[in-house]
């Protein structure tokens, strides 16, 4: 790809990473597992525009639970939906 075929060519790396954020639209659900157990599921992520696992991380801890990152979906167990919706809208992502 050329510069002149790059959309972003000449706008600054972080303002880049706000419009790939900005593009991604995420999806948020709730999924029992095992024993019933609820696990909040996110899908939508372009792995290569996000530091997932940086993300994960920072999900998990701020809803004081454990998950995982994997591919493009981060699980977090717990239902969260709510939670993390607001968390991820105040990092720029879009919610289908």
């Amino acid at each position: 790809m050329t510069d002149s075929d790059d959309p972003f060519a000449g706008i600054p790396d972080d303002l880049t990473a706000d419009l790939d954020r900005a593009q991604q639209v995420l999806s948020i659900r709730v999924e029992r597992r095992t024993y019933n157990k609820p696990v909040t599921v996110i899908e939508g992520f372009d792995p290569e525009a996000v530091d997932m696992k940086a993300l994960g991380t920072e999900i998990k801890r701020a809803m004081g639970a454990g998950g995982t990152v994997d591919g493009g979906t981060i699980e977090v167990q717990g239902d969260h939906e709510e939670r993390v919706r607001d968390l991820l809208v105040e990092r720029g992502f879009e919610i289908a």
